[in-house]
């Protein structure tokens, strides 16, 4: 099993790489341990590039064998903030940046074996760039005000991990990059405050510098700054003794490069310093192969193939200028690739890296954040004052509905963009729904409802709200209700509960059971039947088992009174009710109401996948809102294999054998249903009523499944509950217990048929 992991210096820093990993492989059972070292489960994995030459330099004359030498060059490239070049850019509210990576030049001999250590990364701010301005991308830095916290955060890592750090910023001074650099610059000041002086910066421009003395300038004019040279030499490298494994000296800090794909002007700049710092080892042993043509030629291959390796991860082609860094000439071969490089770049980022994004984002994983949709309840959105009960006012919705549209426009790293697909408001309750933009037109037949419960049915202070959807060709259906308040009054709940089952309805005869996925996000109002100071202290300990044993809803579920057949996911966070407003302390008022978990979300549906169940902690109400994230499977439907198939049945049905007519051949075919419970079908010279001892017994009657679903190709799911009145549930218990005549008339006329009661409350079975 792989993973890509963000790696770090080799150096005595830390060699946190395998960190994580390493720890979990320590604290487990020794030959469990060794069992897992032989299945190679744990593989490390790097995205990046790795090039290694071996090569023989002139050796001292005294002894005038040559020297075997190696030089290598490995790139690690993050994975925390991966992506390609116009998806992903600047920083997340995490530090992590875009394209950074790690790379480390590594030179052995029988003697020593020298590491050096620099980074790269796009500037720590929140900036994008749109790529289908081709040619001509213009730079918009989000958030301005709000990003000094990720800054900081990203060079208290780097400085955490390798000690000093002194950032090369490359960009130009055209108005474009310019605003990039000052917000750099005054983001980087602050940050010297907070994180001391082993921060600093050299802005460098580079396309100024090419533009007025070509590139062989650029070496030159790095090699006269006091600042680079200075760091340089502060800096120094990582060196071991290669008999004795000591460590010699230890690089003291880092160089943080970049410009604005932190790609070829990078580069170039990364391979000057590597062999800046080189040069400063060979003065130290081995003077004579500062000369050495064989060494430097590997030297610029190697960051050669590094720069290509790394654009194609991040722009889909190789890094421009270098066959300068091969060669050391500009050539117009060169010119002309690095042209064709420039089209190539155009044409993939606009119309191949948004595929390849998403790709890199699932493989990580990196989509949890961007659902397809959200869903929000809301309960006493507005004051419960008659005027309000009378005339719903849907300002305070519509509200919340733009500062929601707002929140997750501004959201960092933002990808897709969000629309409302459906509001719906009874009073104070309220139900959102926002989905992806791109989605819109694969989610048909939107409805929403409500089902008032407060006195009687003709309040809406209590009651439930209901949006249901079908996304492609399955069917959600999503509640949001506040049910009766009171710490006795279960069975008023249980009643509410029942009333919005049976007399919430969409169109078409639609109703709460007609669909595949159900999802209630609810005031529920149920409590914990113990006492106030037991509550409070088993919640204070995170004990949570002995509060969900006496749990109302808990209990209302195991009876099947409410939310038979339904799921809720582990409880694992304290009672969300109530606190004093704007506190995380539970109730100090008079009443000192009892904790609870009165905010609950429970589903049903085969589909779904509970992922994430907890609450928020805010204090915003007397209540911690409570949310849940889950993973459903949806089912698509081949349009033409459907008409195909259709067509297919219809002309089987249809079709008639010799001497066979269709009324013939349709009374012969039947469901494959169970019938030996019930009685004859009705002719035209009987009904199935008149049975031959006049009635078909009442206990016959309710053996059978009022409450099966219509489709007979579709076994029963758990029933929902119904809730019918007490009028009509008294008279029909009455009617059961009414003697059968011990001579019942013999039917001699086709009677009509004996209604059933209005409704009754069944016996209910939840889901196996």
């Amino acid at each position: 099993m792989g993973s890509i992991i963000e790696t770090s210096s080799s150096s005595c820093k830390g060699f946190t790489v395998i960190k994580g990993k390493h720890t979990f492989r320590r604290k487990i059972y020794p030959l469990e341990r060794d069992d897992l070292d032989a299945c190679q489960f744990i593989i490390l994995a790097i995205q990046g590039y790795v090039g290694v030459f071996t090569m023989a330099l002139p050796a001292p004359p005294i002894d005038g064998s040559p020297t075997v030498a190696t030089l290598a060059l490995i790139s690690r490239l993050g994975w925390k903030r991966a992506g390609t070049r116009f998806n992903t850019r600047g920083v997340d509210d995490d530090g992590n940046t875009a394209n950074f990576v790690e790379t480390e030049t590594i030179f052995t001999t029988d003697q020593h074996c020298v590491s050096y250590v620099q980074v790269r990364g796009s500037v720590p701010l929140f900036w994008e760039q749109q790529g289908l301005q081709t040619f001509g991308q213009r730079i918009q830095i989000t958030r301005p005000h709000a990003s000094q916290p990720a800054f900081e955060r990203h060079l208290f890592q780097l400085m955490e991990e390798y000690g000093s750090i002194h950032a090369i910023n490359l960009l130009g001074q055209k108005e474009n990059e310019a605003s990039l650099t000052n917000a750099y610059a005054r983001h980087l000041q602050i940050a010297r405050a907070a994180l001391g002086d082993e921060l600093g910066i050299t802005h460098f421009d580079f396309h100024n510098a090419v533009r007025i003395g070509g590139h062989e300038s650029v070496v030159r004019e790095l090699k006269r700054m006091e600042t680079i040279v200075d760091h340089v030499d502060k800096f120094g490298f990582t060196m071991c003794d290669a008999t004795s494994d000591e460590l010699v000296t230890d690089q003291k800090g880092v160089f943080r490069t970049n410009c604005l794909d932190c790609l070829d002007r990078t580069n170039f700049v990364q391979d000057i310093l590597s062999r800046t710092t080189l040069e400063q080892y060979l003065l130290l042993v081995r003077r004579e192969w500062l000369h050495s043509n064989t060494l430097w030629t590997h030297h610029r291959e190697l960051w050669a193939e590094n720069g290509d390796a790394l654009s194609r991860i991040y722009a889909g082609t190789g890094a421009l200028n270098t066959s300068f860094t091969r060669s050391g000439k500009r050539t117009l071969a060169g010119v002309i690739s690095d042209a064709t490089k420039s089209v190539s770049r155009a044409y993939i980022n606009n119309f191949q890296d948004k595929g390849k994004q998403v790709a890199i984002d699932m493989f990580l994983p990196l989509m949890k954040t961007r659902p397809d949709m959200f869903v929000l309840g809301f309960q006493e959105i507005v004051p419960l004052t008659a005027q309000q009960i009378v005339q719903t006012d849907p300002e305070k919705r519509r509200v919340w509905e733009n500062k929601i549209l707002a929140t997750l426009d501004r959201r960092p790293q933002k990808k897709c963009d969000y629309v409302l697909l459906r509001s719906e408001q009874l009073v104070g309750t309220a139900l959102l729904i926002l989905v992806k933009s791109e989605l819109t037109a694969v989610i048909r037949n939107v409805e929403g409802t409500s089902r008032k419960t407060g006195l009687r049915g003709m309040s809406g202070n209590k009651g439930a709200v209901g949006i249901r959807l079908d996304y492609h060709d399955t069917s959600f259906c999503f509640l949001t209700a506040h049910l009766a308040a009171g710490h006795s009054n279960v069975e008023e709940r249980n009643a509410d509960y029942r009333t919005i089952v049976n007399g919430l309805h969409f169109q078409k005869g639609k109703t709460i059971q007609s669909h595949e996925n159900v999802i209630w996000l609810a005031d529920t109002n149920y409590r914990i039947d113990l006492d106030n100071a037991t509550v409070r202290a088993l919640a204070e300990h995170d004990d949570f088992d002995p509060l969900f044993a006496a749990d109302q809803l808990r209990q209302a579920m195991d009876l099947k009174a409410a939310f038979a057949g339904y799921e809720e996911g582990p409880l694992l966070f304290r009672p969300t009710y109530r606190y004093d407003l704007g506190t995380d302390v539970y109730d100090t008022s008079e009443k000192m109401r009892i904790p609870a978990w009165t905010d609950r979300i429970l589903h049903r549906g085969n589909a779904l996948d509970l992922a994430v169940y907890s609450r928020a902690e805010l204090r915003g109400s007397d209540h911690k809102p409570v949310f849940a994230r889950y993973r459903a499977q949806v089912r698509i439907v081949d349009p033409v294999k459907k008409a195909t198939l259709s067509r297919m049945l219809l002309e089987s049905i249809v079709s008639t054998g010799p001497g066979e007519s269709l009324d013939e051949k349709l009374a012969n075919l039947t469901l494959p249903t169970d019938t030996t419970e019930l009685p004859p079908p009705s002719t035209d010279e009987k009904s199935w009523w008149d049975t031959a001892g006049g009635l078909v017994p009442i206990a016959e009657i309710l053996k059978l499944d009022l409450y099966r679903g219509s489709n007979p190709f579709v076994s029963p799911a758990a029933s929902l509950s119904s809730s019918p009145s007490s009028s009509d549930e008294e008279l029909y218990s009455h009617a059961l217990t009414l003697q059968t005549p011990m001579a019942p008339v013999q039917a001699t006329a086709r009677r009509p048929a004996p209604p059933p009661p209005r409704s009754q409350k069944p016996t209910e079975t939840s889901d196996s």
